[in-house]
């Protein structure tokens, strides 16, 4: 089997693009209690472990999940510190968070390693950080220049550029070469086309935490449509059963979740062109033709819990819902987030792209020379 453990795993975007590429999850490992309680809910029959990584030991990692060697290690440590629209600072303590994931994948030696974060991490101040992760791998490693992508190449409707650091055991044979991952393409998808099935405006406005997950009818969806191709990542193999029943037998969805706009507020988004930024708000409207912008996440608690701008609706004069907002990213319609506002659309914003992590999951294995 090819078993892997996601560390940062948050809600389950990595995880899920690694189940779609025929990788065996059989571990999670995040400290943020919202974000691990959904991804249980998603992934009920993989191990989790709510800890902080600093502290883990290889060894007692394998042996929590039961482990004695592992195929890959995977990981989106956090990129708060690295990011452009942050203060980028060379001392925030969550960057060694990144060097840890490297100290791990010293200590475990899985087949191969994967690690996401923002292109930020790349600008020159972070140099030291980076050299001394590499450093804990580079004897038993073919590490990989940075991989950089973008999401909406992959076919998500989103520009989400992020970087990705990738190694292979050099006692592995592979074919792996840069370029098959840097030209990796897939049909562009459109935010109109992400859309498809959710075409109204009469969203849910009341407290969501006490209306189980606020369950929506979905228009018709079109075959082969990019919400049915979504809809059918690993279907069968994970996934919430209530949530997958709802989904497919009964065409309800999670998140469908309003958010109350001031007459005024109303006014101004409708005078917005496609592409407009709302100079008030800040919120830019979707071009239906287009891609969506990246989707933030937010702040922390200790950065006074602030939600992050959300864009407009392309055809309606408010912000997207947190469905919307799974559409984008290219997570499942049964996929699960938690059912206020505030904690999906940081789970969302935090996430990477399952469509775009299957994508160089697949690239990576079918080039490893081992079974």
């Amino acid at each position: 089997m090819k078993n892997i453990i996601d560390l940062f795993s948050g809600v389950g975007g990595l995880s899920l693009g690694a189940t779609h590429a025929n990788l065996n999850l059989v571990g999670a490992v995040e400290l943020d209690k919202e974000a691990i309680a959904m991804h249980q809910l998603n992934f009920p029959d993989v191990k989790h472990l709510k800890e902080d990584v600093s502290i883990l030991k290889g060894k007692d990692l394998l042996q929590k999940f039961n482990q004695n060697e592992l195929f890959g290690l995977i990981g989106g440590p956090p990129c708060q510190g690295f990011s452009a629209m942050g203060k980028q600072d060379i001392n925030d303590p969550r960057n060694q968070l990144f060097i840890h994931f490297f100290r791990l994948v010293k200590e475990i030696q899985p087949v191969f390693f994967l690690a996401e974060n923002v292109r930020g991490i790349l600008h020159p101040k972070f140099s030291p950080i980076l050299k001394s992760a590499f450093q804990e791998v580079s004897g038993n490693y073919h590490l990989f220049n940075p991989i950089e992508l973008n999401a909406r190449d992959l076919g998500v409707p989103t520009s989400r550029p992020r970087v990705f650091f990738i190694g292979i055991r050099k006692d592995i044979k592979h074919s792996l070469k840069e370029e098959q991952l840097i030209s990796l393409k897939k049909e562009k998808v459109t935010v109109a086309q992400a859309f498809q099935g959710l075409e109204f405006d009469d969203l849910f406005m009341g407290d969501s935490r006490n209306k189980n997950q606020c369950w929506t009818p979905l228009n018709e969806i079109e075959s082969n449509s990019y919400a049915e191709r979504i809809s059918l990542m690993s279907h069968n193999i994970i996934g919430n059963e209530e949530s997958k029943n709802k989904y497919f037998h009964e065409q309800q969805v999670t998140g469908m979740i309003g958010t109350k706009h001031t007459p005024n507020v109303i006014d101004r988004f409708s005078i917005l062109s496609p592409g407009q930024t709302d100079k008030t708000s800040r919120s830019m409207k979707l071009d239906p033709n287009g891609f969506c912008p990246t989707l933030r996440a937010g702040t922390t608690s200790e950065k006074g819990s602030f939600q992050a701008v959300r864009p407009i609706h392309p055809f309606y004069n408010r912000v997207i819902s947190p469905r919307e907002a799974a559409r984008i990213q290219g997570f499942p319609d049964w996929f699960l987030f938690h059912p206020t506002k505030w904690h999906s659309f940081k789970q969302i914003g935090n996430s990477v792209s399952p469509i775009m992590a299957s994508a160089i999951f697949e690239t990576i294995i079918k080039n490893l020379e081992v079974q």
